[in-house]
């Protein structure tokens, strides 16, 4: 890709999509009074070294320590006069290996990184194989057993839809209602892994990883689809499964309205192609 190296007024607002390796930070989101570092304030110290300045970011979606990012789409707007590729590769010159711009675009200031999606897409990453992977460890979530996939697909198309999620939503959740729109949701086998991927408008906290766990439950025998649409009906998240570790899950796209023209977002890395 090429980088425009015309300098843009300060105040313009820009877009851009960051990939990271969840697993060394605590979450996205800064928090000043935790000694772990968060990407926000890794990507920020970055842009600001960039523009000699603090620069503010706003993303798509918070995720939690643990979790990936391969899509996750931010905006901020320029206190000082820089070009695309000055934010872009200036930006990676300051940011740990495990942190990555892979484009910063224009954008304006009707866009929104979190209000103006159209909807986010997760995958749940699920190694099955009777020994741990060295390679992939903190990259994916290791089941030791087989998973009946059919049967996991059927509790997985009751997801679809707009409905209440309580059941799948953490109890420190500060979202105003439970009511969510699930466009999709499959379940599928490449190889050792098997992959959930679900997309919806928005998501409650927690949920893609609670909906993980109760899947696996599905998945193994331990529970059965009926049990899956009870505790979904139900809206309680006590009976439900356990929370999935965070490190299978990934923040694959966003999807925005045409009209801010950004880029698409392609197919992972070779080693990743799997799981992205």
């Amino acid at each position: 890709m090429r980088f425009s190296d015309k300098a843009l007024s300060s105040g313009q607002r820009f877009a851009a999509r960051v990939e990271y390796h969840g697993g060394h930070y605590h979450g996205w989101q800064a928090q000043p009074h935790l000694a772990v570092a968060t990407v926000q304030e890794e990507v920020e110290a970055a842009l600001g070294k960039v523009a000699e300045a603090p620069v503010s970011t706003i993303c798509a979606g918070r995720t939690d320590t643990g979790v990936h990012g391969y899509g996750q789409i931010i905006h901020f707007d320029a206190p000082a006069a820089r070009s695309v590729k000055a934010w872009t590769l200036g930006a990676n010159r300051h940011l740990p290996d495990n942190i990555r711009l892979h484009w910063v675009a224009p954008v304006s200031s009707e866009f929104h990184a979190r209000f103006s999606a159209l909807s986010r897409r997760y995958r749940y990453v699920v190694l099955t194989t009777p020994i741990r992977s060295a390679l992939l460890e903190g990259l994916v979530c290791w089941y030791r057993q087989p998973l009946d996939l059919d049967h996991m697909n059927i509790a997985a198309s009751m997801l679809v839809g707009e409905q209440d999620f309580s059941a799948f939503r953490a109890a420190g959740c500060q979202a105003t209602t439970p009511m969510r729109e699930v466009f999709n949701c499959v379940v599928e086998q490449r190889g050792d892994l098997v992959i959930i991927d679900i997309t919806a408008n928005a998501f409650l906290h927690h949920m893609v990883r609670n909906i993980a766990g109760s899947l696996l439950a599905v998945g193994s025998g331990k529970q059965t689809t009926d049990w899956f649409s009870r505790i979904l009906r139900g809206r309680d998240r006590t009976v439900a499964a356990e929370t999935a570790p965070a490190s299978g899950l990934y923040l694959v796209e966003v999807v925005y309205p045409e009209v801010f023209n950004l880029p698409a977002t392609p197919a992972g890395p070779t080693l990743l192609t799997a799981c992205l």
